[in-house]
């Protein structure tokens, strides 16, 4: 199995800033894509950004320019590092990772999640 663990939620002002982290482990041969979702009250889960082993990245249009997504292979760890933060990025921020297994089993996973909240 693998888990994913989030940190780095909180609350902060707008204009401000805020670094998830999201850590991997678990029975892992190998991840491939990773990424952060995020589902504000009221609205359905939607993709934030992505990155695959290789580092390409995709972002939604309404944070690109404000947040970067980051991984460290070695760790097993992504990050997304939010700039600029807006009211309308207040939500629950989850993590996920497309992996392989040591059974060699392909595997998509999800955190728990972690409130991010943007006070205006």
């Amino acid at each position: 199995q693998v888990q994913l663990v989030e940190s780095g939620g909180g609350l902060v002002q707008a204009g401000g800033s805020l670094r998830l982290s999201c850590a991997a482990s678990g029975s892992i041969f190998s991840i491939n894509a990773m990424g952060w979702y995020r589902q504000a009250p009221g609205k359905q889960r939607e993709l934030v950004a992505s990155i695959t082993s290789g580092g390409n990245t995709n972002y939604a249009d309404s944070v690109k320019g404000r947040f970067t997504i980051s991984r460290d292979n070695a760790k097993n760890t992504v990050y997304l590092q939010m700039n600029s933060l807006k009211s309308e990025d207040t939500a629950v921020y989850y993590c996920d990772a497309d992996a392989l297994t040591t059974a060699r089993s392909r595997t998509h996973n999800w955190g728990r999640g972690t409130q991010v909240t943007v006070s205006s």
